[in-house]
């Protein structure tokens, strides 16, 4: 008898729920005609929400952990922290267990991802012909080139690579015992990589025995050779243009860089150093480059103390630490973009305000670890959310959609008409305000909803109810209507 009860009794409540709407979900906008929005809820179980007028709906099971939402032609599926995907118009993308991989879709091919380790391309390019490559890096590779055709590389067995990772072709048996690479007309082939190297090309040849000696030349162009690498080497770069360097290192006791636009000499580098112009004029001092040093040009200036201070001022930016990582600030001011970043202890605390002038356009966020995380976007909709675990750190799409919703206990928007929405512990208490009709509701106990119709006061899911409109008034008990 007791478990036919509890089941009875959940049934009622479920029925209850969806039989007796929470409030109108409609814009207020809305014609009279438009069909109005439902709230239906059963915290923590479930929570739908829908507004035929604007095309939106939306369903939660067990708080953030899942969602399905229809806005428009965008379908949005949530299992988090395990997936998510989204779709609209022939283009989708998904998460599964983010960020540890991702997918995504459109017109123009598809793009598959797991910890950037592998990587799957397909490449429509407007012809019914289908283009791919697949990575699982750095043991399978393989992909078409529109120059040298299809390639594969199964490392360290064997492979051939086209036109990928900065190079015209790569080629490899049994590596590191044997490889060659191209680019731009230049052969270097190794053997028991990186100990014995040969260079081959147009007017161009090298050798290396590394690290004890090498040397390389092409005619007219450069120069180089070292001995004890990195102890010394000597190389002549750029003779083709008119700007021919020469770089001497003999670390760490002396470093030099000689051209007609500029020099440079270090003692006991990186200690010691001046930078100066071709006029002969110091624009660089370094005390412990990169940390110690100062620097001056026509239009940007550099002092670095690090950690204690460091200012560099640039024709159209500027920054400044203090402390670092105490303090920071960043400045973009050009007439087409404005940006101006502060931030306390790296990542504890920070704000941004962005702005284009010329559109007339402007955006803001802040965070502080963990307490809150807040943003207002182009259209002026400011959100308040909290805690904020990882929003001060990382504060990206996939961040918002699949780990930010399990921790936000409290998350308010708003905008400047005074429409908002408000939700605490995912809607035990929510509360929603669109132009003249407002709603809320502490679940189950009481809700109550307001619009130009009427109002209406509902308690425990309305087993006691009073509500008004242009009819009268009413009473209900047991869900049952009574005329007053």
């Amino acid at each position: 008898m007791k478990k036919t009860f509890a089941h009875c009794l959940a049934i009622l409540l479920v029925s209850a729920a969806f039989a007796h709407g929470e409030g109108q979900a409609g814009p207020a906008t809305a014609p009279p005609q438009a069909q109005p929005g439902n709230i239906f809820t059963l915290w923590p179980l479930f929570d739908y929400r829908s507004s035929p007028a604007t095309g939106y709906s939306n369903l939660s099971i067990m708080g953030p952990i899942f969602k399905r939402e229809h806005s428009g032609d965008t379908t949005r599926t949530a299992v988090r922290p395990l997936f998510f995907s989204q779709s609209a118009q022939g283009s989708g993308e998904s998460d599964i267990l983010y960020p540890l991989a991702s997918t995504s879709s459109d017109e123009n091919g598809s793009d598959t991802q797991v910890v950037q380790l592998f990587q799957k391309h397909a490449e429509h390019a407007g012809t019914s012909e289908e283009k791919q490559s697949s990575m699982l890096f750095p043991f399978y590779i393989s992909g078409s080139s529109d120059k040298y055709g299809p390639y594969t590389s199964v490392l360290p067995v064997y492979g051939d690579i086209y036109e990928r990772f900065w190079r015209d072709e790569y080629h490899f048996i049994l590596f590191p015992l044997y490889g060659r690479t191209v680019k731009k007309g230049t052969t270097s082939t190794n053997w028991l990589y990186p100990i014995f190297n040969s260079v081959s090309g147009e007017k161009e040849s090298g050798f290396a025995f590394w690290p004890l000696y090498g040397q390389s030349r092409k005619e007219g162009v450069y120069e180089k050779r070292f001995a004890l690498w990195p102890i010394y080497s000597d190389e002549h770069l750029g003779q083709d243009t008119d700007n021919p360097t020469r770089n001497l290192y003999l670390l760490p006791f002396y470093a030099s860089s000689e051209s007609p636009k500029q020099s440079s000499t270090h003692i006991l580098w990186p200690f010691c150093g001046v930078v100066r112009d071709n006029k002969g004029v110091a624009v660089e001092r370094d005390f412990l480059w990169p940390f110690w040093m100062t620097a001056s040009a026509a239009d940007t200036s550099t002092v670095r103390y690090l950690p204690f201070y460091a200012e560099s001022k640039a024709k159209e930016s500027s920054s400044r630490w203090v402390m670092w990582p105490i303090y920071r600030k960043a400045v973009i001011d050009s007439p087409a973009f404005r940006q101006d970043k502060t931030s306390l202890f790296y990542f504890l605390f920070h704000r941004s305000d962005e702005s284009w002038p010329q559109a007339g356009r402007d955006r803001a966020q802040s965070a502080f670890w963990p307490l809150y995380a807040w943003k207002r976007d182009e259209n002026g909709l400011r959100t308040l959310s909290m805690p904020a675990l990882m929003e001060p750190v990382i504060w990206n799409d996939g961040v918002e959609r699949n780990l930010a919703p399990l921790w936000r206990v409290f998350i308010s928007t708003w905008d400047d008409q005074g429409n908002g929405a408000t939700s605490i512990l995912w809607n035990l208490f929510w509360r929603e305000k669109r132009g003249n009709e407002s709603a809320w509701e502490l679940s189950p106990l009481v809700s109550y909803r307001s619009a130009r119709e009427g109002s209406e006061f509902k308690l425990l899911k309305g087993l006691v109810g009073y509500a008004t409109d242009k009819g009268g008034t009413s009473l209900s008990i047991l869900w049952i209507p009574f005329g007053i």
